[in-house]
């Protein structure tokens, strides 16, 4: 995985907060999804605090492999 500086304008994007996180806030990540690619950053840092792009292909994997955790239990 490689990392880079966000310039696109991702203030734009539609973002998405766990249900998790609750009225406050919390200890969360919101994710948006591009053309290509998904965004990710905290949802504490809303603005000016980085962004991780993450590639499609990337993505899926990650959440196949929550998935088959959440279900094996950890």
């Amino acid at each position: 995985m490689s990392v880079e500086q966000v310039s696109e304008n991702v203030n734009e994007l539609r973002w998405l907060k766990s249900s998790y996180s609750g009225s406050g806030g919390g200890d969360c990540v919101e994710v948006a999804a591009g053309s290509d690619v998904v965004y990710v950053r905290d949802s504490k840092a809303v603005g000016g605090g980085p962004v991780l792009r993450v590639g499609l292909d990337k993505w899926a994997t990650f959440v196949a492999l929550a998935v088959e955790q959440s279900r094996a239990g950890f």
